[in-house]
């Protein structure tokens, strides 16, 4: 059985991922939201994990699974996630996070399915619909560890919390803050995450 952990924000858009899944009988599916995602790829040790990528709370997922513990996902899961043809900037944001798998999210539930089996068997997939976004995807000047603080401060998460979440000091979480705002052009943190916003980072 193919072990599959799906992560998103909304309950019941993963509760229909999941029963999708679940309906091609090889596949062991669990569903999760992003507070216990750490906690679920520890336990199940997914062959493969699913994200949305216009969904809230990826930016943190994907950015904490780039960084050098890989705590957010865990190995050795493999990424897949559903994009939309118009989100360059989030594709290439999960191109640096070295996800396996890409589908787009207006294709057909078959598709889900096949990339899937592809990923957990150690293969790439990428829907051929999303090929001229990646082409387009402009290159993200901020580290994972600044896009992950970038994006739980979009989320309104004070400097503390962001430290916690993260395992950091408050004054790294500063520095990673004033660092995005600096590649970014910004002029405040607020304005950084306009700017990665409208660019599909955060």
């Amino acid at each position: 059985m193919t072990k599959v952990l799906v992560l998103h924000s909304a309950r019941l858009v993963r509760s229909a991922l999941a029963s999708l899944l679940r309906s091609e009988g090889s596949f062991e599916v669990t569903s999760a939201g992003w507070r216990t995602a750490a906690r679920q790829a520890e336990s199940l040790r997914p062959d493969v994990t699913v994200v949305d990528l216009d969904c809230p709370g990826t930016t943190a997922v994907l950015a904490g699974s780039a960084g050098p513990d890989r705590q957010v996902l865990g190995s050795p899961s493999s990424v897949l996630v559903l994009a939309s043809t118009g989100a360059p900037g989030s594709l290439h944001r999960a191109f640096r996070a070295e996800a396996r798998g890409y589908v787009d999210k207006a294709g057909s539930p078959g598709r889900l399915v096949r990339a899937v089996r592809k990923v957990a068997a150690g293969e790439r997939f990428i829907d051929a619909s999303l090929a001229t976004a990646f082409m387009e995807a402009d290159p993200v000047p901020l580290s994972p560890r600044e896009l992950s603080v970038l994006a739980r401060a979009a989320e309104g998460d004070s400097t503390v919390e962001i430290a916690r979440a993260l395992h950091l000091a408050s004054g790294t979480v500063r520095n990673y803050m004033a660092a995005a705002t600096r590649k970014t052009g910004a002029r405040n943190l607020i304005d950084a995450i306009r700017i990665s916003r409208r660019a599909g980072w955060v």
